[in-house]
């Protein structure tokens, strides 16, 4: 499981980037890395820089280096932008679309939901994260597991984003439903990323 053990708001606080909800308040605070050295200056080399970011995107879906390396594999075969295509693809995981769609508070939630067996595709159930949904595809939570606690907060708004839906995502709370319309562009997809970095990352 990619799931570290290191605290997430300690994660965030490093990463420069809000992981969950309660990690925000802590930047509010405390708007630099974590530890005794956490405000000093830092001399930050080009590589450094685009490890960084490499670690945000992985970080913000809670993927592993290998899950990481094989998106970037499959986006370089994608016409266009290798940046672009690799957000897409990782967009296009199940996990991350259970969070957006506002069935989960976390993508640690989301991921959880998954891996536990509650959610299905298409009429059959999925327990795999990294299942890559297509356009037209129907999300749905089982029906043995509707009336559990997290899904009766899902279904009253309470993990909604700021009551915005992503535009390629079709939503019905009440149903504990979502589909897939499209396929996600870059500029709609609510990830923190200069994805030109991770591309250079990748092609040193």
């Amino acid at each position: 499981m990619p799931n570290q053990s290191r605290p997430k708001v300690k994660k965030s606080r490093a990463l420069g980037i809000a992981l969950t909800p309660k990690a925000v308040k802590y930047f509010e605070t405390r708007p630099y890395p974590p530890g005794e050295h956490g405000r000093g200056r830092k001399q930050n080399s080009d590589y450094k820089v685009r490890l960084l970011e490499k670690q945000r995107l992985r970080a913000q879906y809670d993927i592993s280096e290998r899950q990481m390396a094989r998106a970037y594999d499959r986006a370089r075969k994608v016409e266009g932008k290798t940046g672009e295509a690799l957000i897409i693809e990782l967009e296009r995981r199940l996990d991350a679309l259970v969070l957006r769609s506002g069935l989960a508070r976390t993508i640690y939630q989301a991921r959880q939901m998954v891996v536990h067996g509650h959610i299905e595709v298409n009429g059959r159930k999925v327990d795999k994260p990294s299942f890559r949904v297509r356009p037209d595809d129907v999300v749905m939570v089982r029906e043995r597991s509707r009336d559990k606690h997290p899904f009766q907060v899902a279904r009253e708004g309470g993990y909604a984003l700021d009551g915005e839906t992503p535009r390629y995502l079709q939503v019905n709370l009440q149903a504990l439903a979502f589909r897939l319309d499209r396929d996600p562009n870059r500029k709609e997809i609510p990830v923190i990323c200069d994805e030109q970095l991770v591309v250079e990352y990748y092609a040193r």
